[in-house]
């Protein structure tokens, strides 16, 4: 009897603290649907992981909990559509401003992208000519491309762009490949193109756009024959108008990827919580879309 009577007491005593630990994770729980309706999707999306690792034993509550993540994390996805929905047409509308002083280029035949490239900077109003060339791709992918023509073969590989005060700045070095760094000879004359794509060119986009409207700026061709010559009036005003198409064109297409992504994860969400598929084998919504 006596050993019955302890049996009893410990059964109490665990019953008592499986309650305790239920409705401590039922508050938590509660305390994160009040955020999520209150639309602090992410401090809810915390609130419902720390409910997973201190009660992992609360099945009934976690299944709740993971409905609630769900519908968060659709929260979310919904709250970015309508950012993306409203601040896309006014970026598109600066683009089309922008794009008025600008050629777009594309070979259907070897392109998928199109570029847009600053009108006194095609190739055509540019030949026999040592410049600097600057241009943006359709989803906002800058370059900056240096042109040299002469007699002799120089090898470059990249610039240096250069104050007199001795502030400068570099592009990548870009080995000769046939692509972004390529030469021909035409009727004895060499010319050579290096193209610098994006990160390979920021630094010297940015120097330019940085420099005041009169300073002189040296570029020097590098990694090859010392050549060098000055930025022209007209090739850094191209550079300046094609850096700030592009920082509107990025911003479309980054848009643009959110929306989709987000459209995509409320498609899985939705599945989800109509019941398709097993909930314990299957990834979170963010696991899924990322």
């Amino acid at each position: 009897m006596k050993l019955n009577g302890i049996r009893f007491c410990l059964f109490c005593i665990l019953a008592l603290t499986a309650c305790s630990k239920t409705e401590e994770a039922r508050k938590q729980l509660q305390q994160a649907r009040l955020l999520y309706e209150n639309k602090q999707f992410s401090a809810a999306k915390n609130a419902i992981d720390s409910l997973r690792m201190w009660y992992p034993r609360e099945l009934e509550v976690l299944k709740e909990a993971l409905v609630l993540m769900r519908q968060a994390e659709r929260g979310e996805s919904e709250r970015n559509i309508a950012f993306c929905d409203s601040l896309m047409p006014v970026r598109m509308e600066e683009a089309g401003k922008l794009k008025k002083g600008f050629v777009f280029e594309k070979d259907s035949v070897y392109e998928e992208t199109g570029n847009y490239v600053w009108k006194q900077q095609i190739i055509e109003r540019n030949v026999e000519r040592s410049y600097v060339r600057c241009g943006v791709d359709e989803k906002g992918e800058i370059y900056l491309a240096s042109v040299y023509f002469g007699k002799r073969p120089i090898n470059h590989t990249g610039l240096k762009l250069s104050l007199p005060d001795g502030t400068y700045a570099e592009t990548a070095s870009i080995p000769y490949d046939g692509g972004l760094n390529y030469r021909f000879k035409d009727e004895g004359n060499i010319t050579e193109v290096v193209t610098c794509k994006d990160e390979n060119s920021l630094s010297a986009i940015h120097f330019v756009c940085a420099s005041a409207e009169k300073a002189r700026i040296k570029v020097e061709y590098t990694g090859g024959t010392t050549f060098s010559l000055y930025l022209s009036e007209n090739d850094r005003k191209a550079i300046r108008a094609t850096y700030d198409l592009a920082v509107v064109l990025k911003d479309i297409e980054f848009m643009r990827r959110e929306k989709e992504k987000s459209m995509k994860k409320i498609r899985y969400i939705d599945s989800k919580l109509a019941g398709n598929g097993e909930a314990e084998n299957t990834p979170s919504a963010a696991d899924e879309t990322n």
